[in-house]
């Protein structure tokens, strides 16, 4: 069984105990968003797996992705423009985001426990997260700039 064959598992295993039906569109968008390293939009997900499910609605991709945010498998990203991503990578990462178009890369750092502590110290605030997003102009569109001038 493979690494990614073995997170499928635990993830179904976790909707399972959560009282969650598995069902063949449901299993599809988790395995889609588990091999996915473009933190995709529903659209992006649906376009995907439409040959595959013919008769799935978008809005069987929205409730399916309502139910693996809910259980806590994805995070459901908002960055203020027109579509929430989804990440399924659940370790604890950051995001460095093209502002030119859109992309999204995850970003591995140590946590920041030790901001955490402080604000909470100064505040008064029980912190339950945070959130980090760095932002700059990806590679490709480095490329496109440079090209065009």
């Amino acid at each position: 069984m493979t690494v990614s064959d073995e997170r499928l598992q635990e993830a179904i295993n976790t909707l399972k105990e959560s009282g969650v039906r598995i069902t063949p569109q449901r299993h599809a968008v988790l395995e889609y968003l588990l091999h996915s390293t473009i933190h995709p939009t529903a659209d992006d997900i649906y376009k995907a797996l439409e040959s595959k499910f013919p008769n799935m609605s978008v809005a069987t991709v929205y409730n399916n992705l309502r139910v693996l945010r809910e259980t806590g498998l994805v995070r459901e990203l908002t960055y203020g423009d027109s579509s929430s991503r989804y990440d399924y990578n659940s370790s604890e990462h950051y995001h460095i985001i093209c502002e030119t178009c859109g992309k999204i890369v995850d970003f591995h750092y140590p946590t920041l426990d030790e901001v955490e502590s402080l604000a909470e110290k100064m505040t008064g605030f029980n912190v339950t997260h945070h959130r980090m997003e760095i932002y700059g102009k990806c590679e490709n569109c480095q490329h496109a700039t440079t090209a065009k001038q």
